[in-house]
């Protein structure tokens, strides 16, 4: 029984159609609707600016942090430097926002417009990444399943040709 249950959770499964939509839908209205407030929003280019990049490196951040954990879990080498980094940026893209939030001087409804739309776009990279790998795992061959190697298709070294 023990067995069944570890080979299951193991399995990769296919996520539903529903589940990838409305991953790529959340993905896309936080990141247009931070976008959008940006664009209105009464402030200096260079803070828009801060925001933005912050965005970005927030979602890129969480993406790659998520992948190396699953990366970890599944048994592929994951460096403890990589794995750290991951972690230390995703903070630090969580704690530039609320740095920059706590001292502007926007209404307080504007910065918890700009956290929320910031902690769902981070979640959805992540729910999105999770499902492109796992479709892609899906369709993968099974690990366990021989792949044929093609023939060599070079010289081995120290072979003495003739023409």
């Amino acid at each position: 029984m023990q067995s069944a249950v570890a080979n299951q959770a193991s399995s990769p499964s296919k996520p539903t159609a529903a589940f990838v939509g409305a991953s790529w839908a959340v993905l896309v209205i936080g990141f247009v609707s931070f976008a959008v407030g940006l664009w209105n929003a009464t402030m200096t280019r260079s803070e828009k600016g801060f925001y933005a990049a912050v965005l970005v490196l927030g979602v890129f951040a969480a993406v790659s942090l998520q992948k190396s954990v699953r990366d970890r879990a599944d048994g592929l080498p994951v460096s403890a430097l990589y794995l750290g980094l991951s972690w230390s940026v995703v903070a630090l893209a969580v704690l530039m926002l609320v740095v920059g939030l706590w001292n502007s001087d926007m209404a307080l409804s504007e910065k918890g417009f700009y956290g929320l739309a910031f902690a769902m776009t981070l979640f959805a990279g992540v729910a999105v990444q999770k499902n492109v790998r796992d479709t892609l795992q899906f369709r993968a061959p099974s690990r366990h399943e021989s792949v044929p190697v093609p023939p060599q298709t070079y010289p081995v070294p120290g072979a003495h040709f003739t023409n």
